[in-house]
């Protein structure tokens, strides 16, 4: 039949209580419309809309829509379907190619989701066909990336607020490695939130704080320095003022407590999940990537090869790739600003600099040549990118030799 030979187009304009669907023809006539709710008769029925208009497992009808996430898409990504993630800053000016009178509607969004896919489909790439596994770890390593973010942001609540009563707190904590998230700095606010009962703690109380915290060592001497901190001179709030500061620090240490816990039951859930996987083995290989931080990168780079065609759309997927914007005489080169944040943002360059004696030379080199000290490190990624993407495509674990060999050779000596 004719049906059987048509090709079709779907766009969906996704909201939060109901989407609305357009299916296109190649010529770009509308098929079908329809507005499904989001739950699982609303998924159904949009099945049912795209099996009545040709689709089938062996040649499934592809779908654009402005979302990566969430359970329509998981629905529609069962099988081959090819899912295409149109990114709705592009999405607009698609809009005004089709009108000028700027109007607006969720039917017509998906009208032009669809035609996007008519006419530019090979412009834009398909969502990754990532293993259950990848996908479960990118869960998990963004949510424990979020936790660490969030704890970060309430311990700069409690810094801020250390700061206009208890500096003898901050003087205690402030610079130890993890600051006030520190287990032992929580459990002792919370024993003493205000600088007056910090100064009544006896060396047996400080003591049992500290192993409370789970500190098995040097308990003795961190006790005496932590009394002599705490009883020495400081400016005070009125006894009224500084009661109702310690009240709101110990509101804001609930939060810090239930955020560090997040944060380190979330990075015991990824690590486990990464060493599953086949590729945990050659990440670990890499200087710097440590489980939870080989996560993070596995989380956002997947396991579907096909899903960069060479190292350059990695490290463009990445921002580590500078870009160029050329006009006339003008030409400039700088960073990316649309890119991957998370993975850009995941620190690997700067762990490697004190586990790799390549990347150090590499960084250094970088400086001498007069890059910034972020420059020099987003150079560094992009070496390890293109490096990563080579390891992953042959299956072979990184070699530092062969990695940094002209900066790891000896210098030549000259014969006089």
């Amino acid at each position: 039949m004719w049906e059987d030979r048509l090709i079709v187009f779907c766009g969906i304009d996704w909201a939060e209580r109901h989407h609305d669907v357009a299916l296109v023809d190649e010529a770009g006539t509308l098929l079908a419309k329809a507005r499904i709710t989001d739950d699982a008769a609303g998924y159904h029925q949009l099945l049912v809309l795209l099996a009545e208009h040709g689709d089938s497992p062996e040649d499934p009808i592809p779908v654009a829509i402005e979302t990566s996430h969430g359970l329509l898409v998981a629905s529609l990504r069962t099988g081959s379907r090819r899912v295409f993630a149109i990114n709705p800053l592009a999405a607009a000016r698609y809009r005004d190619r089709h009108g000028v009178s700027r109007k607006k509607s969720d039917p017509g969004d998906a009208l032009v989701l669809a035609n996007i896919l008519r006419t530019d489909m090979h412009a834009h790439r398909p969502l990754p066909a990532d293993s259950e596994l990848a996908q479960a770890i990118t869960v998990l390593a963004r949510a424990q990336q979020d936790a660490v973010w969030t704890r970060q942001q309430v311990a700069n609540q409690v810094r801020s607020l250390l700061r206009e009563y208890y500096p003898a707190a901050l003087l205690a904590f402030q610079g130890k490695q993890g600051g006030l998230t520190r287990a032992d700095a929580r459990v002792i606010l919370t024993l003493a939130p205000t600088a007056a009962k910090a100064a009544k703690l006896t060396l047996a109380q400080l003591r049992g704080a500290l192993k409370r915290s789970g500190r098995l060592r040097g308990c003795d001497a961190e006790a005496e320095r932590l009394r002599d901190v705490f009883r020495a001179e400081y400016a005070h709030q009125l006894p009224g003022v500084e009661d109702a500061f310690g009240h709101q620090l110990l509101a804001l240490l609930k939060q810090l407590d239930a955020t560090c816990e997040a944060a380190d039951d979330l990075a015991e859930a990824a690590t486990a999940a990464f060493h599953q996987h086949t590729d945990s083995e050659i990440l670990l290989s890499f200087p710097g990537l440590g489980p939870m931080l080989g996560a993070r990168v596995l989380a956002e780079l997947g396991d579907d090869r096909a899903r960069f065609t060479d190292a350059r759309a990695l490290k463009s997927y990445a921002g580590s790739a500078p870009i160029t914007r050329a006009s006339g005489k003008k030409r400039f080169v700088g960073r990316r600003f649309v890119k991957n944040n998370r993975l850009i943002n995941a620190g690997w360059a700067f762990a490697a600099l004190t586990a790799s004696p390549g990347a150090n030379a590499h960084y250094r080199r970088r400086r001498e040549h007069g890059d910034w000290h972020a420059a020099a490190q987003r150079h560094l990624l992009n070496r390890f990118l293109g490096q990563l993407h080579y390891c992953l495509k042959t299956r072979q674990h990184f070699d530092e030799q062969a990695a940094f060999a002209p900066l790891l050779s000896p210098p030549t000596e000259q014969v006089a």
